[in-house]
């Protein structure tokens, strides 16, 4: 039930690419989410973004920090930042992460 939206109700279906930073204290980080080519895009309903949500059966997580890339006046793919500023705000994302990347067959890798 893990899933991400921009517009509330509904559903984005590209698996977006995730990159994560935590600083050395472990008490915040960072999440970066790159969605190339995402369906929020096709209809040219950009203005319908509010924010990106990651929702589960926990409640709900929020970031506005939604910003597009366009190529020749053409969308192409959206970015959205996630901070956390707590160590319980970390880890809330993580058990988000882990279901949605169970659900979308993501995998883990360090750099």
């Amino acid at each position: 039930m893990a899933k991400i939206q921009f517009s509330r109700g509904i559903d984005e279906q590209v698996i977006p690419e995730v990159r994560l930073t935590r600083s050395r204290s472990g008490e915040s980080g960072t999440a970066t989410f790159i969605f190339q080519n995402p369906k929020a895009l096709d209809a040219g309903n950009t203005e319908d973004i509010t924010g990106m949500y990651m929702i589960d059966e926990e409640g709900e997580i929020v970031t506005r920090e939604v910003k597009g890339k366009f190529i020749n006046g053409k969308p192409e793919a959206l970015e959205a930042v996630y901070l956390m500023k707590s160590k319980d705000e970390w880890d809330r994302f993580m058990r988000f992460m882990q279901r949605y990347a169970e659900e979308n067959g993501l995998g883990f890798n360090k750099s």
